[in-house]
C-alpha cells in the first residue's frame, strides 16, 4: 500500500514537471528556452535510462543518473535558437510517443481493474470481505488514481471493522475526486465505529457543503452519530453507578439473576418482572438492563414466549403477557438504543402487530402504550417501517376507532404520527382505499355514536395520507367517503340547530 501510495505521488509530481518544461520551452524569452532545453534533455537521459531499466530487469533497483553535462549550445545568438528549436521538437516528439504508449496502458489497465472491481463486487455481494478487498487491491496495482476501488475497498474493510485502513482508502479517495460523496460517507461510518464523533460529524457536514441536497440523508447520518454518543455516554454513567454500588444499579442485576432461573411457574415471572418494572427509574437502569443481557434472559423464557403468542390464553398468562409489554414500554421509553435492540428481537415484531387484536383489553392497551413510545420519534417511526408488518398493524390499530374509551384516540393519534412518514403514504397507495376509507367513512356516518375526541386526529390522519397525490385522486373518486363527508355536516347542523 505505501509503494502505491508513493508511484501515485510521484506519476503526479512528474506530470507538473513536464507541464511547466513545456510552458517555458514555448517562452519568449530566449534565456528561459536555454535553461529548458538543458532541463529537456536531463528529462529526455531519465526516460531512457527508465526504459532501459524496466526492460532489463523488473526488480532491480532503479538506477536512473541525470546526465549533468548535456551537449552545449552554439556560443553565437543564432546557433542557441535553432538548437533551442532542435531540442524542443526532438523533446515534443518523446513527450508525445511517452503520452501514446502511456495512454494505450492506460485503457488496458483501465480494462483489467474494471474486471477485478467487478470480480470484488460478486465477492463483497456474498460477504467474502477478504476476497473483495484482495481484488480491489489487484485492480488498484493496474489503475492507482482509480477512485471506485478506494471507496469499495473501504467499504469492505468496514465489513472487516478495519476502521483505519478504510478512513486511509477514503482519504486516497478524496486525492483523486475531492468532490467524493461515497468517500465522506464511508469515512463517517469508520470514524463513528471508532467514537470519533466529532470526525464523523464532520466527514458528513462536508457532504453538505459539496451537495446541499441532500440535506435529509445528511440529517439520518447526524441523528446516528448523535445517538451512537448518547448511548457510549449511558453506558459509561450506567457502569459507573453500578461500580459505585447504588441501590437501583445493583437491584437490576439482582433482579435479572433471578429472572433468568429457568422452568419457574408463570406467577414467579410476573412478580419478578414487575420488581424489575418498578426498579427501572431513569436511563441509568434502562441501560443496566441492556448491557446485563436483560433482552435476552427475558425475550428467550419459554414461558415468557409463550405467553406473548397468545397459544394458551388464561388469566396467569395473561397477567404475565401485560407485564412483560409494561417492561418494554419501561425500558423503551426516552431510549432509543432499547427500542433498536426490541424490535429487533426475534419474534417481538409479529408480537406487536398479534398481541394488538388480544381479546383482552389490558393486553390491547399496554401494547398501544410501547407503540405510542415508538411512534412519538422520528427513529421509533423508522424503525416500526422497517421492522413490522405495516398492513396487518393498521388494521388492527383502525379497529379501535369506534371504541369509546382511550385506546380509540390513542391508536389514531399512533396512525396520524405515522401519516407524516413519506414512506408510510407510500407503502399504502395501493391498499389505501380498501385499508383507510371503510373505518373513516364508518365513523363519519356514526358519528352520534362515536367518541367525538377521535374526529381531530382521525381527520389530521386523513389529511396527511392525501398529501400524497395517488391516496387524494383516489379519496376524491371515492362516492362513499363523500357520502359520509355529507353525514356528517347534515348531523353537525342538527347538533347546532338543536343547541
Amino acid at each position: 500500500m505505501e509503494n502505491e501510495k508513493q508511484d501515485l505521488e510521484r506519476f503526479l509530481k512528474n506530470v507538473d514537471e513536464i507541464s511547466e518544461l513545456v510552458k517555458e520551452l514555448n517562452s519568449s524569452d530566449p534565456e528561459c528556452q536555454k535553461k529548458a532545453s538543458e532541463k529537456a534533455d536531463q528529462l529526455i537521459c531519465c526516460l531512457k535510462e527508465n526504459e532501459e531499466s524496466d526492460e532489463s530487469c523488473n526488480t532491480r533497483l532503479n538506477r536512473t543518473v541525470i546526465n549533468t553535462n548535456p551537449p552545449q549550445a552554439v556560443t553565437g545568438p543564432q546557433g542557441r535558437q535553432n538548437d533551442s528549436e532542435i531540442s524542443t521538437e526532438n523533446f515534443m516528439k518523446i513527450l508525445e510517443k511517452d503520452a501514446e504508449d502511456r495512454r494505450k496502458r492506460r485503457k488496458e489497465n483501465e480494462k483489467l481493474a474494471n474486471a477485478l472491481k467487478e470480480m470484488g463486487n460478486e465477492a463483497f455481494a456474498k460477504g467474502d470481505y477478504e476476497t473483495a478487498v484482495l481484488r480491489y487491491s489487484e485492480g488498484l496495482e493496474k489503475v492507482r488514481d482509480m477512485q471506485v476501488l478506494y471507496t469499495n475497498r473501504a467499504q469492505a474493510y468496514i465489513k472487516l471493522m478495519k476502521y483505519q485502513e478504510a478512513i486511509g482508502d477514503c482519504d486516497w479517495a478524496l486525492r483523486c475526486n475531492e468532490k467524493c460523496i461515497k468517500a465522506y460517507i464511508h469515512m463517517g461510518r469508520a470514524h463513528l465505529a471508532l467514537h470519533n464523533y466529532k470526525e464523523a460529524r464532520n466527514c458528513y457536514h462536508r457532504i453538505l457543503d459539496i451537495e446541499p441536497k441532500r440535506e435529509n440523508i445528511v440529517h439520518e447520518y447526524l441523528n446516528q452519530v448523535d445517538l451512537e454518543e448518547k448511548k457510549a455516554l449511558q453506558e459509561q454513567k450506567a457502569r459507573a453507578e453500578f461500580e459505585q454500588g447504588k441501590e437501583n444499579a445493583t437491584s437490576v442485576l439482582e433482579l435479572l439473576h433471578k429472572l433468568g432461573k429457568p422452568e419457574q411457574i408463570s406467577l414467579y415471572y410476573t412478580g419478578g418482572i414487575c420488581l424489575l418494572s418498578e426498579a427501572i427509574k431513569d436511563g441509568t437502569e434502562q441501560t443496566l438492563f441492556r448491557i446485563h443481557n436483560g433482552f435476552s434472559i427475558i425475550n428467550s423464557n419459554p414461558i415468557v414466549r409463550r405467553s406473548l403468542s397468545l397459544k394458551q390464553p388464561d388469566r396467569f398468562n395473561d397477567d404475565l403477557c401485560i407485564s412483560v409489554l409494561n417492561l418494554w414500554k419501561v425500558i423503551c421509553e426516552g431510549n432509543e438504543e432499547n427500542q433498536k435492540i426490541l424490535i429487533h428481537s426475534s419474534g417481538i415484531s409479529e408480537n406487536f402487530v398479534n398481541l394488538l387484536a388480544s381479546e383482552t383489553p389490558g393486553i390491547q392497551m399496554t401494547c398501544i402504550r410501547v407503540l405510542c413510545i415508538y411512534s412519538q420519534t422520528q427513529y421509533g417511526r423508522s424503525l416500526v417501517l422497517q421492522i413490522l408488518d405495516l398492513d396487518k398493524l393498521v388494521e388492527n390499530l383502525l379497529k379501535f376507532i369506534n371504541n369509546k374509551d382511550i385506546t380509540a384516540k390513542t391508536a389514531v393519534g399512533i396512525l396520524d404520527r405515522f401519516a407524516g412518514e413519506q414512506k408510510f403514504r407510500v407503502h399504502f397507495q395501493g391498499n389505501f382505499t380498501t385499508t383507510f376509507l371503510p373505518p373513516f367513512t364508518s365513523l363519519l356516518n356514526n358519528m352520534p355514536s362515536v367518541d367525538l375526541t377521535v374526529l381531530p386526529p382521525c381527520i389530521s390522519m386523513m389529511a396527511s395520507m392525501t398529501g400524497d397525490d395517488i391516496i387524494r385522486k383516489k379519496t376524491a373518486s371515492c362516492q362513499e367517503c363523500w357520502e359520509a363527508f355529507l353525514t356528517a355536516m347534515v348531523i353537525n347542523m342538527l347538533f347546532f340547530l338543536i343547541a
